[in-house]
């Protein structure tokens, strides 16, 4: 913190540091402190610049620049950076001279770059540019800003390819200049290619084939005979996980647990809080049913995970059951209590 309180920067916990407005100012003290002028004044929005700091604000602003591009990161070949300078008058117009500065550099002439540059003042707004070598790069840059500084954001716009905003109390903690980075370098990364899946990932066609692998499906018929074995040594469960809306529609079996998808897990894991008073035991035979069997292989699976391995589903859902011509009434074989579904 300065003597006047305001904001000063700080060596960043990363490799990269952060180029500093004060620090360059330290470089140019063989300048004259008349010709300082305003340039060294505490922010005032209404004072006026001098023409004679014209060449010092360029050359400030070029040696900004030296730094920003020396310690910039690549992502995905495009060159990214955070610049935090000191506030002063005329604040707005230095930002533009370094964002000018930026565009004009010989090393990204050649090479595509994405910059944040701003004067963090820790109380007040505090202005914040991004400029970038498309209009792509610097408007994803601005999205991600006011999502990371929601309700922080007083006024922002976009226009002749750059992003421009006011940021309430910036830098006023160690999160926010992490997320002025963390927002460069995701709106830096390339756009992914929509028909390639991202690597590690499986279609639910895969999904469905390896969580079937590990069952031992049954049919409704399977199922309606195990309900009805006493001789058995484990209780067993006909768990209906469909919506509402679909029992509705198509009908239900009378005895079946209702349980819904979204609730599944909660209440078979015997280790949760919320379990029904049934699930008490891992040897559980617990056959699970949807409308056609798709949705019902994958909660299987699920139940698996949790450690309930006699977990399994029926084939072809509940319309496979009506297309058996079984009862719409079944008695489960298991001596527990009976429960209610919350």
């Amino acid at each position: 913190m300065s003597e006047r309180g305001r904001w000063t920067p700080s060596t960043r916990t990363s490799s990269h540091t952060t180029s500093s407005y004060g620090e360059i100012l330290e470089q140019l003290r063989t300048i004259p402190s008349e010709h300082f002028g305003e340039l060294s004044a505490p922010s005032t929005p209404s004072a006026p610049t001098s023409d004679n700091l014209g060449p010092i604000r360029e050359q400030v602003a070029a040696t900004i620049v030296l730094r920003a591009t020396r310690d910039a990161e690549l992502v995905d070949r495009i060159k990214v950076g955070v610049v935090l300078t000191l506030p002063y008058a005329s604040g707005e117009e230095f930002l533009l001279t370094v964002a000018a500065e930026l565009e004009h550099a010989t090393l990204l002439r050649q090479q595509p770059y994405l910059f944040i540059l701003a004067l963090p003042t820790m109380t007040g707004l505090s202005p914040v540019l991004i400029c970038g070598s498309s209009e792509d790069l610097a408007e994803r840059a601005g999205t991600l800003v006011k999502s990371k500084f929601l309700n922080r954001v007083q006024r922002y716009e976009f226009r002749h390819g750059r992003w421009g905003g006011l940021i309430r109390d910036l830098c006023s903690t160690t999160y926010d200049e992490a997320a002025l980075w963390d927002a460069v370098r995701k709106a830096a990364r390339e756009p992914m290619d929509p028909l390639i899946p991202p690597p590690g990932s499986r279609s639910i066609s895969q999904l469905l084939d390896q969580a079937r692998a590990r069952l031992q499906r049954i049919t409704p018929r399977q199922a309606y005979e195990e309900l009805q074995d006493t001789t058995l040594m484990w209780p067993v469960v006909l768990v209906d996980i469909r919506p509402e809306a679909q029992r509705r529609e198509f009908g239900s079996i009378t005895g079946a647990l209702v349980v819904e998808r979204n609730v599944l897990e909660w209440r078979f894991d015997p280790r949760c809080a919320y379990r029904l008073p049934i699930a008490d035991r891992y040897d559980l035979r617990v056959i699970v049913f949807c409308q056609e069997s798709y949705t019902s292989s994958l909660a299987a699976a699920s139940l698996h995970d949790l450690g309930l391995l006699n977990a399994t589903d029926m084939i072809g859902g509940y319309a496979a059951w009506k297309e058996a011509g079984l009862p719409d009434e079944v008695e489960v074989s298991s001596t527990a209590p009976p429960t209610e579904v919350p």
